[in-house]
């Protein structure tokens, strides 16, 4: 099988790459390389800043479009698969839609049903546009609503979405805002009894991961407990870092002898990698119910993720005894309670971090998710 790989999300595009040659299929990767964090890609497709570098951008795009053609499948990463204008993504999408076999959306990240159906169905307890029935209104959540929303981008959105032949959604929370109830035109926030979203092209698989070589299969107790806390530049706020960080740091106020915390801010991802390995905890993703990628890679080393671990992660994977994560509420109390403790008792920690690797080494490996994707390619 040939398959193409359009766009780059925190490595999830590489990665599955190298599973689908392990399993021998030809693959090709073209993206930026998920911007400054310089991910693996085979079609370099990165964008400079200025009208220069734009312009040169759009000049590589259109070199390289001759070469997307002939795939039995092309995957897209988001609708918004390029640094383009979502206008100028219509023509390329049907270019791919008539010169390819099937056509995959990934439902990895923002777009606008995570913004839509969270703003006004809130199938979700909390996300990253609700609590509860209260509806987020700090600036960066109404800055992706008007991105999204009522724009190019939602239309390009709807428009791939209602074509494609099959969408994959990363995580728990994806999958459930694409099986939210359609509503209907006009009625925004209204739901309607009909069946969900895209249930009838919509699929569930697992981020992948390569896990890494030389990690231990029994680990030690730390004297001092050293959490991570990675800062993605301008997204601070929206994923709660802030807090997360604000919880570690009171923590550390308290019992300065037990908890260090280092902090690494827009780093690109070899040398984020390098801060992060001798960490015995990450803290990631506040609002969330699962662990992305960044927690995954972390757990694959051993390092114990802080973050989201709720019921609804476990139970899609069908896993009903490994319990690795230590899940925190969006709150800065929850945060302060679980970081206190897992600092006030140690001995929790080898357990813990035992847990995190097999963890992820059942759900997540590379080449068994390579195999998930490429059965719902056959069903297809």
């Amino acid at each position: 099988m040939r398959i193409l790989l359009l766009g780059e999300y925190s490595n999830v595009h590489a990665t599955l790459a190298e599973g689908f040659r392990v399993l021998g299929h030809e693959c090709v990767v073209a993206s930026d390389g998920d911007s400054w964090k310089d991910y693996p890609r085979d079609i370099d497709l990165r964008r400079g800043e200025g009208k220069r570098e734009k312009m040169r951008f759009l000049m590589k795009c259109v070199k390289s479009v001759p070469s997307f053609k002939g795939f039995d499948v092309v995957q897209l990463i988001n609708p918004m698969f390029l640094e383009l204008k979502a206008q100028r993504l219509v023509p390329l999408y049907h270019h791919l839609r008539k010169h390819n076999g099937k056509m995959v959306m990934g439902s990895f990240g923002m777009d606008y049903f995570w913004a839509h159906v969270n703003t006004h169905l809130r199938p979700l307890r909390y996300s990253d546009f609700n609590f509860g029935e209260t509806i987020r209104m700090d600036q960066e959540a109404e800055m992706y609503r008007k991105e999204w929303m009522d724009s190019p981008k939602e239309a390009l959105n709807r428009m791939i979405a209602d074509d494609c032949d099959g969408i994959v959604a990363g995580l728990y929370e994806y999958w459930a805002t694409y099986q939210a109830p359609r509503m209907p035109e006009g009625k925004r926030g209204v739901e309607n009894e009909s069946k969900g979203l895209f249930e009838d092209k919509l699929t569930f698989i697992p981020f992948p991961v390569k896990m890494p070589e030389g990690v231990p299969t029994v680990f030690e107790q730390p004297k001092r407990v050293k959490i991570f806390v990675g800062i993605s530049k301008g997204r601070s706020v929206y994923k709660g870092t802030d807090i997360m960080l604000r919880a570690a740091q009171k923590v550390q106020e308290k019992y300065p002898e037990r908890l260090e915390i280092e902090v690494a801010s827009g780093v690109p991802f070899a040398k984020y990698q390098d801060m992060m390995n001798s960490s015995d905890a990450i803290l990631d993703q506040l609002y969330s119910y699962t662990p992305a990628m960044n927690s995954l890679l972390a757990m694959s080393k051993g390092i114990i993720n802080i973050g989201g671990g709720e019921p609804e992660n476990y139970e899609i994977l069908g896993e009903k005894e490994l319990r690795p994560i230590i899940n925190v509420q969006p709150t800065l109390e929850s945060c302060y309670e679980e970081i206190e403790k897992l600092v006030l008792h140690p001995e929790g920690i080898p357990k813990l971090k035992r847990e995190s690797v097999e963890y992820v080494k059942k759900h997540h490996d590379y080449v068994k998710v390579a195999q998930q994707y490429l059965d719902f390619y056959e069903k297809l």
